[in-house]
């Protein structure tokens, strides 16, 4: 797995007019490659003037850069978008992981949602990892990407910079 920097993105930046614009001089600024850069969107963002989203993201991915359904399962989730949206990520929210261990019908729900993502040929990433038996959970149900405190804890920008500039990846460990 290649390292990405994730950066979540609110309706309100995504509208903004000069979205695209600022998202290429970053790129350019930084030298960042676009395939590098992920960009996470929530399910309530992605319903909002559904026409003008699917055009932006078109865009952004012409361009490269990766995208990410964040808090899968928690607002009104429809499938149709899975196909309408150029999505490749798809980000299950920590309140199903948490769960996975006290509760069958969340731990069936994150299965149902992992096979979905598996079988619509996206990257599912669990987020909340915090336990070795959540993991393990998620191995046995061919979810091979968590993060959470499991991995690490949240780092400040120097931290985040030091690792990048040492290839390592603590900070989102593809496990399995």
């Amino acid at each position: 797995m290649s390292s990405r920097v994730a950066v979540r993105i609110s309706a309100v930046e995504l509208r903004a007019k000069n979205f695209l614009e600022g998202v290429c001089g970053i790129l350019m600024e930084t030298r960042l490659e676009p395939r590098h850069l992920e960009l996470e969107l929530t399910e309530s963002v992605l319903m909002q003037d559904n026409e003008f989203t699917i055009s932006v993201l078109q865009t952004l991915k012409a361009m490269g850069v990766q995208l990410a359904v964040d808090d899968f399962g928690t607002a009104n989730s429809s499938l149709s978008y899975l196909r309408r949206f150029p999505i490749d990520t798809l980000k299950i929210d920590r309140s199903f992981v948490h769960e996975i261990s006290t509760s069958s019908d969340d731990a069936a729900f994150l299965g149902a949602i992992v096979s979905v993502g598996k079988t619509l040929k996206k990257r599912v990433v669990a987020e909340g990892v915090e336990k070795r038996e959540q993991l393990a959970f998620l191995q046995s149900e061919r979810c091979n990407e968590g993060q959470g405190y499991y991995f690490s804890p949240p780092v400040d920008a120097e931290h985040l910079a030091q690792l990048l500039g040492t290839g390592k990846s603590d900070f989102e460990i593809t496990a399995g």
